[in-house]
């Protein structure tokens, strides 16, 4: 294998040159706004050259925990991207989302499968880092995004809003809500690969006063893609509800049914020590016996607000989501090259052979309960008017299973070209593992203006946890109880009106136990707390002509492993073992500046494996599937002689990254395009947007990404040129 020398990144001097250059053009003047709509993604057909000196619409954000602060004043890195934007894109599951943030990266995201999130170059939790509407829930199913206002990308350690997690961010998903005039929308959506999509829109008011309002939002799409046998189907069905039982009271209520049927893609690997061509047609899970995995799920929630008086409310807000999966899988890992009696434990044989194995998990069963009672209001002190939120939150999720066919003996051998037809093993002889946690969370938030200009952001979680897992044969039982505090501080100054520089600190948590099996010396033990560390400077800019923001940030995060052998009883220690540090700078713009508009962002990223006793040869190196660099650049150009009409295109790019965790190989950087027009107009009397997209307009291939996942290493190729044509109408 060819060692590649591992030289660790920094910010070069070309690096902060470009990213000087970005951050430049997200301050132009501000004489060169012009007067629409600052919110980003509203789309207006004429534009219009004025001065501007404020911005008149404060962005709130559920995710950061300080509700009713202007998001753009917060000193928190919050992406917002709301349901227009999604449309333009023609974004249609979570990994579609990360292409339009520079700071998220895709984490294993197979067709077929759930979506895995990275940002700031740590893979999100899908136990822990989703919330909806504030709450939390499961990642672990397909999530549909029809009834979805926006979705909401926090950066950084999230100690304060959620308590454990991983500390790369939180994904807070939206709800659409009941409108204040009657809507009626229908969209309809179809590819050249033969997908097609229906999604219908209803929303407006209805009783005394128009007191009730409602939201329906219902879509089927017919799953079809460039891969052969991996069509499939979903349905979307979605209703939320309010009611103003009297003026400063307000119940919302709300109802989402999904359900996904569709063949799992695995990913490809190395074949020896080479990277195979990345065929995007490739698909090992074609054989006879093959079988799509189905996931449904059902959430619902129920808030009520009531204000106290006209500085002080108080909030009630409970969720309950219930998923059920049904997962098949035709599943390659390793190869054993009989020719040269070669193990190939993490990767293919050089002649593309791979172990096949018949995986199949029925009936797994997920539950997120979460109950939350908040107050939050205004009080003026001497020196300092104080923004006050406080509150308590229990939650308990729940995992259940059956034997699976997993650890089988491999059915066979296969080949990624020549795809032979193999016999299947449905063995059902591997218990499934079943998980009970319960938490309790208490918190305080109190952002405190001394003056105009600067103010101070305080937060503090006190989390008690409670965690137990056995097997269905009753082995391998572990069980604990944990209790941390998480604090958080910010000084932010506004110098100008329309620019705030901050500072803050803060934690996140994250908890670990050694597994109950006999080969651990501390079997079933938990470890301390893993406390992840954040250092975070910013500056943005708002206005209405639209935004911008330049980050710096640390992250050091605790890593655990398992020191020893680990092949008999009593032969590893599960153990903290050093810890992995991301150092990045990231720049983003949101703006229009005459007929153009633009929507870019950029992140340079170190990120480094420090102090391991373990494996000391890892020490220095990157983590795999991490890329050095990421820069999303979008630019629409509204075309005067044609009004309502638009030409867009997007550039993704993503540096190197490791394929192996000790660098010796890398995965190549790639620049994707994507290409749109959009024409906004009326039928029929109504309102009517087509949207035409050409995604990977140029066709390239390339692997977009490499996660190193169950000690195997996984490639999955970018999708091939594709051409989407929709209508969105009112009736």
């Amino acid at each position: 294998m060819a060692h590649t020398t591992h030289v660790p990144v920094s910010f070069s001097r070309t690096a902060l040159a470009q990213a000087a250059a970005l951050y430049a053009l997200a301050a132009l003047p501000q004489a060169w706004a012009q007067s629409a709509s600052p919110t980003p993604g509203t789309d207006v057909p004429t534009l219009t050259t004025v001065t501007v000196s404020t911005r008149t619409a404060p962005l709130t954000s559920a995710v950061s925990g300080f509700g009713d602060e202007d998001l753009l004043r917060t000193p928190l890195a919050v992406k917002v991207i709301d349901a227009s934007t999604l449309s333009d894109h023609h974004v249609r599951r979570m990994s579609d989302v990360l292409q339009l943030d520079a700071s998220a990266t895709d984490a294993y995201n197979a067709i077929g499968y759930w979506d895995y999130v990275t940002l700031r170059g740590f893979v999100l939790d899908a136990r822990y880092n989703f919330r909806r509407d504030g709450l939390p829930i499961s990642a672990e199913t397909a999530l549909g995004l029809e009834n979805r206002e926006r979705i909401e990308l926090l950066k950084g350690t999230s100690g304060i809003q959620a308590g454990t997690s991983a500390p790369g961010g939180l994904v807070n998903h939206v709800i659409k809500r009941p409108t204040q005039q009657p809507l009626r929308t229908v969209k309809l959506e179809a590819n050249n690969h033969g997908n097609v999509l229906a999604h219908v829109d209803l929303g407006g008011r209805l009783g005394t006063d128009n007191a009730v309002g409602y939201r329906l939002n219902v879509g089927a799409e017919d799953m079809k893609n460039h891969v052969a046998g991996a069509g499939g189907h979903r349905e979307l069905f979605a209703l939320a509800m309010d009611w103003r039982l009297r003026p400063g009271s307000l119940l919302e209520v709300d109802l989402e049914h999904s359900r996904r049927s569709q063949p799992g893609v695995p990913g490809l690997s190395l074949t020896g020590n080479t990277l195979p061509a990345p065929n995007p047609f490739t698909n090992i899970n074609t054989q006879p016996w093959s079988r799509p995995g189905v996931m449904s799920g059902l959430t619902g929630s129920v808030r009520y607000e009531q204000a106290i008086n006209a500085d002080w409310s108080w909030q009630a807000h409970a969720s309950r989501q219930s998923l059920k999966a049904n997962d098949f899988l035709a599943y390659p890992y390793g190869c054993y090259a009989a020719a040269t009696d070669t193990y190939y434990a993490d990767r293919y044989c050089p002649n593309g052979d791979f172990d096949l194995y018949d995986y199949r998990s029925l009936n797994e069963r997920r539950v997120a309960e979460a109950v939350q009672w908040q107050t939050k209001g205004k009080w003026v002190s001497e020196w300092a008017t104080h923004h006050i939120t406080a509150g308590i939150q229990q939650s308990r999720q729940t995992e259940r299973g059956q034997t699976q066919a997993d650890n089988n003996y491999a059915v066979g051998t296969g080949n990624i070209y020549t795809l032979p037809e193999l016999p299947a093993d449905a063995t059902f002889g591997d218990p499934y593992t079943n998980r009970t946690e319960r938490s309790t969370e208490v918190f305080a938030y109190d952002h405190m203006a001394w003056s105009a200009a600067f103010s101070t952001w305080m937060g503090v979680r006190h989390s008690r946890i409670g965690r137990d897992s056995v097997r269905t044969d009753g082995s391998r039982a572990t069980a604990y109880t944990q209790h941390f505090t998480t604090p958080w501080l910010a000084l932010a100054w506004q110098f100008r009106p329309d620019y705030t520089v901050y500072a803050s600190t803060g934690q996140g948590i994250e908890s670990d136990v050694a597994p109950g099996r006999s080969r651990y010396t501390n079997a079933g033990q938990p470890l301390a707390p893993l406390k992840s560390k954040q250092w975070e400077l910013g500056v943005k800019s708002a206005s209405v002509s639209g935004q911008a923001a330049a980050t710096l940030f640390g992250i050091s995060r605790p890593h655990a492993g398992d020191a020893g052998t680990c092949d008999v009883a009593g032969s590893c220690t599960r153990q903290m073992d050093g810890d992995d540090r991301h150092t990045g700078l990231e720049l983003s713009t949101q703006r229009r500046v005459g007929p153009f508009t633009l929507d870019a962002s950029a992140m340079w990223l170190s990120a480094e494996r420090r102090n391991s006793t373990i494996s000391p040869e890892l020490n220095g190196q990157r983590p795999t599937n991490v890329p050095t660099r990421v820069v999303r650049l979008g630019l629409g150009y509204a075309i005067s002689a044609v009004p309502g009409l638009s030409v867009q295109t997007l550039v993704s790019h993503e540096g190197r990254r490791n394929v192996l965790p000790d660098g010796s190989l890398q995965l190549p950087a790639w620049t994707k395009v994507d290409l749109g027009l959009k024409y906004q107009t009326r039928l029929a009397g109504q309102a009517a947007t087509w949207r035409l997209g050409v995604q990977n307009a140029f066709n390239r291939r390339f692997f977009k990404e490499s996660p190193y996942q169950y000690s195997h290493i996984y490639l999955f190729p970018a999708a091939p040129r594709t051409v989407v044509l929709s209508l969105e109408a009112g009736f």
